[in-house]
């Protein structure tokens, strides 16, 4: 089973140093202090990163009580949970909106929202997500474990080569995107398009 501890726990590992038990280790308290206190910010990074198919939500939302002083008509709060907004429809299309803080501001009464969340069950995560989280973590961790500003730039390198290769094979599960049916499209590129 995937946890934050055992991505921490690899990640100590690559650098050769041993593992933690749990954040709170007695065995190790300095090294799972580190790991507590740096997970939860690598990790949130990393599925802000990329819209992670393991780490995408939607959600209808209903506007709050109070509408913004000026500019658009509502105001809908953001869910605790959400870390980057994707997409903001309004009956499957996209619309304009504004992000202000922890509220999304648009020109209407209900609005669907796709956005990347918090996903802190690391057991529903896909493996290459795991990996690349447990090459973060061995990036941040390295300095601070080996005192060695040789090994964290390898490390960070190694990371960037996986999170390009990762990105993409993620991307690919996607299908790819169409101009749809569009009337205006079909009458510009006629019927046959």
């Amino acid at each position: 089973m995937t946890t934050g501890v055992s991505i921490c726990s690899n990640a100590l590992l690559m650098l050769g140093a041993q593992s933690i038990n749990s954040f709170s280790d007695a065995a190790d308290l300095d090294r799972a202090k580190l790991c507590a206190n740096l997970y939860p910010v690598v990790r949130n990074k990393m599925l802000r990163s990329h819209p992670w198919n393991c780490a995408v939500k939607r959600l209808v939302l209903a506007p709050d009580a109070t509408a913004p002083a000026f500019g658009y008509a509502q105001q809908f709060q953001l869910p605790t949970d959400c870390l980057r907004v994707l997409e903001v429809l309004e009956g499957g299309c996209n619309i304009d909106y504004k992000v202000e803080g922890r509220t999304i501001q648009a020109n209407t009464s209900v609005l669907q929202l796709r956005y990347i969340f918090r996903n802190e069950d690391e057991n529903t995560w896909d493996e290459a997500l795991v990996e690349l989280m447990t090459l973060a973590m061995a990036a941040r961790l390295a300095y601070a474990i080996t005192q060695s500003a040789a090994l964290e730039q390898s490390r960070m390198q190694e990371l960037q080569q996986a999170l390009r290769v990762a990105k993409a094979v993620d991307g690919q599960e996607e299908p790819p995107e169409t101009f749809g049916d569009f009337p205006l499209l079909q009458a510009r590129m006629g019927e046959g398009w």
